[in-house]
C-alpha cells in the first residue's frame, strides 16, 4: 500500500509543486503524492514546470489546486502532511486539520526571486536539489518500522539538515 504525503503551500504554484512530481518520480508506487495551496494561484509556476522538464520528470496533468479536493469523506487518507512556506519570511503557513504526521519544511519560494534569467533558474534548480534532498532522506526511512513519534523526529531532523535558505540566498 502507498504511503500517501499531501505538500502544502499557500499558492501551489511552485515548492509543493515541486515536492509532489519529484517525489512521484524517485519514488514510484511506494508513495502517492499530492500538493495543493489554501490560496490557489490557479496556475503552475513555468519556471517550476522547465526545472522538472530539465530533470526529465513529467508534468502532465500538474496543476495548481485548492486544499478543498482533499477534504470531505471521499479524500485520500493521508498519512504525512508537510508544510512547505516559508515562516521565516512571515508568512503564514496553511493548517490542515487529520489524523496524519505533519511536518514543516519551510523554503524561501523560488517565485520571489528577482533579476535576469539565469538567477531565477538557479533559484528554482537550487529549491529543486534542496527538494531532492529531503525527498530522498524521506524514501529511505523504514516507515513500516516506524511509529509516529520516531517519524516525526526524522522529519524535522530532515528539515534542519538539508536547509535551503544560505543556498536560495546565494542565488538572489
Amino acid at each position: 500500500m502507498a504511503y500517501k504525503v499531501l505538500f502544502l503551500c499557500t499558492a501551489n504554484s511552485a515548492r509543493s509543486i515541486l515536492f509532489a512530481s519529484i517525489l512521484s518520480h524517485l519514488a514510484g508506487s511506494r508513495f502517492e503524492a499530492y500538493s495543493a495551496g489554501s490560496q490557489p494561484a490557479g496556475v503552475v509556476n513555468p519556471h517550476a514546470l522547465a526545472e522538472l522538464h530539465r530533470r526529465g520528470i513529467a508534468t502532465d496533468g500538474v496543476r495548481s489546486k485548492s486544499w478543498d479536493e482533499y477534504t470531505g469523506e471521499n479524500a485520500p487518507a493521508f498519512d504525512l502532511v508537510v508544510t512547505v512556506c516559508d515562516s521565516a519570511t512571515n508568512v503564514s503557513c496553511p493548517v490542515f486539520f487529520g489524523d496524519f504526521v505533519k511536518a514543516h519544511w519551510g523554503l524561501p519560494d523560488p517565485a520571489a526571486i528577482t533579476g535576469d534569467a539565469a538567477a531565477v533558474a538557479a533559484a528554482f534548480r537550487i529549491t529543486a536539489d534542496v527538494v531532492t534532498a529531503r525527498l530522498a532522506r524521506l524514501i529511505g526511512l523504514p516507515l513500516e518500522d516506524m511509529d509516529r513519534e520516531a517519524l516525526q523526529r526524522e522529519l524535522s531532523t530532515i528539515e534542519a539538515e538539508v536547509p535551503a535558505r544560505p543556498l536560495l540566498e546565494q542565488a538572489a
